[in-house]
This record gives C-alpha cells, structure tokens and sequence, in this order.
C-alpha cells in the first residue's frame, strides 16, 4: 500500500472517530460544566450537576426502571438463547435454517416496527395492559439474539470431541454439561449478557411503545427533559452515566471474547 492511501486511510478513520466520540466527549465536559448555557469552550468546572442528579427523584426512579428491564431481559435473553443454540447448533433437523433466521430476525428489524408489533400484540391480540413487563418480553425478543449468537459461534468452535468424551468414560448428560460444556461457555454467556444488558439499558424505540402511561425508563427520562431549561444540566448528567453504563459491558464483552480467541486453541 503507498503512503498516499495509508495517510488517506488513516485520515478518513480519525475524521470517522471524531465524528462519533466528539459529541460524547461534548456531553461529558458539559456534565461538569459550570456555564448553564454550555458556551463552549467551558471556562470553568462544577460539580453541582452531579450533586442534583443524585437527588433527582424522576432520573433515580427511572435508572431504577432501567437496571430492572435490563436484568430481567438478559436472565431471559441467557436462558432461551442458550436453549436455543443448542438445539439450532447441535441437531439437525427440517426447518432449522429457517427457524435459526426466525431467531435472529428481530434485532435487524427496524425498532419502529418491531415497537409496533409488540403494542399491537399486547393491548389488542392479548389485552394485556402496558408496564415494566411488557418492555421486559419486548427487550427480550432482541436480548435473546445477542445470546444466541455468542453461544452459537462458541459451539461452533468447540464442536462436541470433549463432551462425547466425557460421556464415554461414564459422566451422564448432566454432568458433562456442568462439568465440560459449561465452563467451556462461561465467558461467552458473560459476554454475551454484558451485550443484552447494555443493549436493553439504552433502548427507546421499542421502550416508547411497550411501557406504560407515566412510566420512564433512563433513555425515556432524558428525551422527556432534553428540551427543558431547568434540566438540562442534570440531562447532561444522565446522559454521561448512560454512556458509561453502556461502554463498560460492551468493554468488558469486548475482552471476554478476545481472551477466548486466544485460548480456543489450547481447548
């Protein structure tokens, strides 16, 4: 490759960095930015924002909201993407090409739609009132394909050599999956539920059409008071705890998964 195209390579990729951690870094300083209008650059620092925020009885209980979805979901998302990579990557069996698609669907679904279908289902198919556990099943549908999808690439890798072992010198079904499989899995299902938490902490979409009346999850708080005055300040606050909260997992997810590429071969 000459020099020209790597400067213009390595150029195009800053500008592409800027472009989308410029404006994070922007809500960060403006988090602690004693200027109510955010004039930019700041001039000066405070953390009274902070200080407010803490005390923000809407943001707590909508950070509370938040952290339950999100919890919920992911022990869903773990349980029936695990099931369900077992059964898509283990056995063969007729339709299961187009069942492994039917899996993985919703998360490439537009959020809109996917919203839509959800509130249709449940306040005119099954009549069921709008709360915290119609967003948990909604969150669901999109956590469980994270799930499956780290699973699935770990099975693949693994194949089945160890397990059939472990069975042919005795160990039942029961104890080859606890004593074999699962320690095998462990740090693709912690990924992987790092990747469905921090996927359904800062849904909005699909949030906005499955909760409640007078209901706010994090994300629904800070869009509700972006344009008030009065909170703007303790949004930019919020928002700076929402991309933390978000980046970490993904982080974490991040290595847990690099440091199984290096230790597949070894297994």
């Amino acid at each position: 490759m000459s020099k020209t195209a790597r400067v213009l390579l390595w150029t195009a990729l800053g500008v592409g960095f800027a472009v989308i951690y410029f404006p994070l870094l922007v809500v960060l300083l403006n988090s602690v930015n004693a200027d109510t209008t955010f004039g930019w650059p700041p001039k000066s620092f405070t953390l009274e924002w902070w200080g407010r925020a803490v005390t923000n009885e809407g943001a707590l209980h909508a950070l509370w909201t938040s952290v339950l979805v999100g919890l919920v979901a992911t022990v869903i998302a773990l349980l029936l993407g695990t099931m369900a990579a077992f059964a898509l990557q283990r056995y063969r069996f007729f339709g299961r090409n187009s069942l492994s698609l039917l899996v993985v669907l919703p998360i490439a679904l537009p959020g809109i739609v996917t919203g839509i279908a959800l509130n249709n289902a449940f306040r005119t198919i099954l009549g069921v009132d709008l709360g915290v556990v119609t967003v948990i099943v909604a969150h669901s549908t999109f956590c469980i394909v994270v799930v499956f999808n780290n699973v699935v690439a770990r099975l693949r890798r693994l194949g089945g050599n160890l397990e059939e072992a472990s069975m042919d010198l005795g160990a039942n079904g029961l104890t080859t999956f606890r004593l074999v499989t699962f320690p095998m899995l462990r740090s693709a299902l912690l990924a992987g539920g790092l990747l469905a938490f921090a996927l359904s902490f800062d849904e909005i979409i699909v949030t906005t059409f499955t909760l409640g009346t007078g209901m706010e999850t994090l994300p629904i708080w800070i869009y509700d008071n972006l344009f008030r005055p009065n909170q703007a300040p303790v949004v930019n606050v919020v928002a700076a705890v929402l991309i933390v909260v978000s980046t970490v997992p993904v982080y974490l997810a991040q290595r847990l998964s690099g440091g199984d590429s290096s230790s597949g071969g070894r297994i």
